[in-house]
């Protein structure tokens, strides 16, 4: 296995509530209220549908507001990844991951371990550059049972929702989430911040007409089918883990500049947001050398002492 390079679950395609639309000249993100299922090629519209796509949307009116899932893993943590993400606007290279309590950031020395504030007490990060972001991968259909779609987010609402229901979905399966008949779902609030518009986001269920007893019932038989027929689902949460743990940063450049793109728009001077990429290569240098000058200020710390 190549050192430094994370091993994610092999991808198909995305699960999206937005899209990038062209405005004035800039690639601007734009919320939808519905499911939209891609592949992993790009057109001159953005990325082309999967075949999924078109069947649920037939079967649900026209609006996608439900797919039907399972997971990969009984793990909550490597089905979800969300932590406090920072990337190079220009490039969109990953520049610093954290917890909130450790972190490991790119410099000119290479990946270091240091100490994460989170975004509200990290004095070097302006304008939402660095801000919670999470990766679900799940299982659609039953083509491939380790081929996922990815859905990405960086709304707490959907990041605060998923990981409470993976946790509690754990529990009262008895660590069987990899064997439940599960769907994800659009839901819509308001809040005063919205000024009564509704916010998107998205919950993780039992799928629509299975009780939560059937579902239980269910995932017990599968792990008994799947364990008499060899499946070892202890390695595969395995070999997971160390392809998680392979590497530093789990998007490539490649993957960054879409994740830039979509997630992480600048403010421009209205506030609005989205810009143009010109003025992200005006901002961007004085970021990463304020990253630059904490990491050697705290070396120097170290040292004194």
């Amino acid at each position: 296995m190549l050192k430094g390079l994370v091993i994610t679950p092999p991808v198909l395609g995305r699960i999206s509530i937005g899209k990038v639309v062209e405005k004035a000249g800039k690639r601007l993100p734009e919320k939808d209220d519905q499911f939209t299922i891609t592949s992993q090629v790009q057109g001159a519209d953005g990325w082309l549908p999967h075949p999924f796509d078109e069947g649920f949307r037939k079967a649900q009116g026209g609006k996608i507001r439900s797919i039907p899932i399972r997971l990969l893993f009984n793990d909550p943590d490597l089905n979800f990844r969300a932590e406090y993400a920072l990337f190079d606007r220009r490039t969109g290279r990953p520049v610093c991951v954290g917890n909130g309590e450790n972190c490991k950031r790119r410099t000119e020395s290479g990946v270091q371990s240091l100490p994460c504030p989170s975004p509200e007490g990290c004095t070097l990060v302006q304008n939402g550059a660095c801000k919670p972001y999470g990766r679900l991968n799940v299982l659609i259909g039953d083509d491939d049972p380790l081929g996922s779609f990815v859905f990405r987010t960086t709304g707490f609402n959907s990041i605060r929702t998923l990981s409470a229901r993976l946790a509690y979905f754990q529990a009262i399966s008895g660590n069987r989430l990899a064997y439940l008949p599960l769907e994800l779902r659009l839901r819509g609030k308001s809040t005063r911040q919205s000024m009564g518009t509704p916010i998107y986001y998205v919950d993780l269920t039992v799928r629509s007409g299975v009780s939560v007893e059937d579902a239980l019932t269910e995932a017990k038989r599968l792990e008994a089918d799947r364990q008499e027929a060899g499946f070892d689902q202890v390695a595969l949460e395995t070999a997971a883990r160390q392809g998680f743990s392979n590497g530093a940063f789990e998007e490539s450049d490649e993957e960054g500049d879409s994740v830039v793109v979509e997630f992480y728009p600048e403010a421009d001077a209205n506030g609005d947001a989205g810009s143009a990429l010109s003025s992200e290569k005006a901002t961007l240098p004085s970021l990463v050398s304020k990253l630059e000058d904490q990491v050697v200020r705290l070396g120097r710390e170290t040292s004194a002492v």
